[in-house]
């Protein structure tokens, strides 16, 4: 299933988030880690150190080699100088699996040990020099809007996204690639507003939100986030010493976080598991569609220098489990998983 942690800068998404990788790599649950943020934080909560995380293969820097394997032997995409970050998978493409070798995964991802369990952790890649002044953080993402629209994952499968802070996600159509979007909030009225801000702009695709509180020291705090948030409230997180000692460059093991606060783990993993039960297939992928229309009429058509509608492949859905036109068995000899040869 696919989740994505979202908040104000500063709410404590990007600890949340590796907090719950943790939880899930503890119960021995496969996970594929993203860190799309604007500012790398992810490995870094994970364990790794800063040399660590600054030599993570950057998705952006790597888009040619991706596009040229995802395109596979799609007939609707030309060439993989045609294909940009919402082309959708078609009969032909090659597609991803949490579990798997490919060459995506040799080229960018990197495993993660961790005190109990492991992940694989891919990342966008922090601005370079070369990108001040005149390139969108966005144009990196796309690598990540581009791989989930091409990945297919099974019930115990897990992709956690740390996404960029605020209401940013909404530049591009990533934030419809998710069965769940836990939102940070602190007891603030700054929190909920970022809160209400991803209700009303995610209320019209149907996108799934739960808030979990963070920060939360007493029943005040605990009050008025169910005031401000209602039933999208699900969880607290309190505070945490086993969070600081983290944040002060420890590595405490995960049995060691405050029972209270495992247990909120433990609500955000019934939560994921419950939403994957609720996916529509046909929905996620006509929500690709209409993100890929609207970026090819904008920009894209006039930068590639064709109709980029074409690529859309009217009879397909990608499936929870595998990726089958609609009304069909995969036909013979078409590929479905990322593990033919490029």
């Amino acid at each position: 299933m696919k989740i994505a942690f979202v908040g104000k800068g500063g709410s404590g998404k990007t600890t949340l988030s590796a907090l719950f990788i943790r939880h899930l790599a503890a119960a021995g649950r496969p996970v594929l880690a993203v860190d799309a943020d604007i500012n790398q934080h992810l490995g870094p909560a994970l364990g790794l150190t800063d040399d660590q995380a600054a030599a993570l293969p950057a998705l952006g820097a790597r888009l040619p080699e991706i596009k040229e394997y995802l395109r596979g032997s799609n007939p609707l995409i030309r060439s993989a100088e045609e294909m940009i970050k919402t082309t959708p998978p078609g009969r032909g493409s090659r597609l991803l699996r949490i579990v798997e070798e490919n060459p995506v995964y040799t080229a960018c991802a990197r495993p993660v040990a961790l005190d109990e369990g492991s992940v694989r952790l891919l990342a966008t890649g922090a601005f370079a020099e070369e990108d001040l002044g005149v390139a969108c953080y966005h144009s990196k993402v796309g690598a990540v809007e581009l791989l989930l629209n091409h990945l297919v994952d099974g019930r115990e499968e897990y992709v956690v996204t740390d996404m960029t802070a605020g209401s940013d996600s909404f530049a591009s159509g990533l934030f419809t690639r998710f069965d769940l979007t836990f939102l940070i909030a602190e007891p603030t009225r700054k929190g909920v507003s970022v809160y209400r801000q991803y209700r009303d702009y995610a209320r019209d695709f149907g996108v799934r939100i739960r808030v979990v509180g963070n920060k939360v020291q007493g029943p005040g705090d605990l009050d008025f986030l169910r005031r401000e948030v209602g039933e999208d409230l699900l969880a607290s997180f309190g505070q945490s010493d086993w969070v600081r000692r983290l944040e002060q460059g420890a590595r405490p093991p995960l049995r060691a976080l405050e029972p209270a606060n495992r247990a909120v783990l433990s609500e955000l993993r019934a939560a994921a598991d419950a939403a994957y039960e609720l996916r529509d297939p046909r929905r996620y992928t006509e929500q690709a569609v209409l993100f890929h229309l609207r970026n090819a009429e904008s920009w894209a058509n006039a930068k590639v220098g064709t109709d980029l509608a074409a690529q859309v492949d009217p009879d397909y859905v990608l499936g929870a489990d595998t990726a089958v036109p609609v009304g069909g068995a995969v036909p013979a000899g078409e590929p479905t998983a990322a593990g033919a040869a490029v």
